[in-house]
């Protein structure tokens, strides 16, 4: 689900992956008007399922961290913290509750605002499957290609 799920730099929020075009993807916002819009090429547009968060160890799948936002949250979207006025500290204890071997040095106070902002969409929204895709569509895999 996350694969259709984009965000695109300079815009607020999330889109749906509509349909694609020329040269162009067609988005629609994930909010109450679910506008949708043209995403070109210029624009730098990033798949959910292509996002991980740094930890001590190795990087975590976006979708592993917001699955355990889910679970911490019961389902609901985030209420034990307003992230738009959370201090650093309050937003970095929130994440080592969610993913304790976060990096501090290369996770910033306002990748955790864009996370939880982020999750709340999605819940508000009604995506909460998280996990990952089973099924590849051709293309997702270079070895396809031959």
């Amino acid at each position: 689900m996350l694969k259709t799920i984009l965000a695109i730099s300079g815009k607020p929020g999330l889109y749906k992956l509509v349909s694609r075009g020329n040269r162009n993807l067609i988005v629609e916002s994930l909010d109450a008007n679910h506008k949708r819009q043209p995403a070109f090429g210029a624009d730098r547009i990033i798949s959910l399922a292509d996002i991980a968060m740094y930890t001590e160890e190795e990087e975590v799948p976006l979708r592993q961290v917001l699955t355990n936002i889910k679970e911490r949250e019961k389902g609901a979207v985030v209420s034990s913290l307003d992230y738009k006025t959370a201090s650093k500290d309050e937003l970095f204890d929130f994440m080592a509750k969610v993913l304790p071997s976060f990096d501090r040095d290369r996770v910033h106070a306002s990748d955790v605002k864009k996370l939880i902002q982020w999750y709340n969409i999605l819940i508000e929204n009604g995506v909460s499957d998280f996990s990952e895709d089973l099924q590849e569509t051709p293309g997702d895999n270079i070895d396809d290609r031959k």
